[in-house]
C-alpha cells in the first residue's frame, strides 16, 4: 500500500453505507464481496496503468 487515508466521520458514513450495499448484493457474504472488490480493484489499476503508458 502506497499511502494511508484518514477519513473524516461524515466520509466514513458514507463509505459505510456504500460497503454495506456491496455486501448486501452478495446476500450478505462479506468473503464473496471482499474478493469481487478486490477483482474490481485490480481491473481498474490495470486500466489505469494503461492510461500511464499512454502519457508516456
Amino acid at each position: 500500500m502506497d499511502q494511508i487515508i484518514n477519513l473524516d466521520s461524515r466520509q466514513e458514513a458514507a463509505l459505510q453505507k456504500v460497503a454495506d450495499r456491496f455486501v448486501s448484493l452478495h446476500k450478505g457474504d462479506t468473503m464473496k464481496a471482499l474478493k469481487e472488490m478486490i477483482v474490481l480493484n485490480g481491473h481498474l489499476q490495470d486500466q489505469i496503468d494503461a492510461l500511464k503508458r499512454r502519457q508516456n
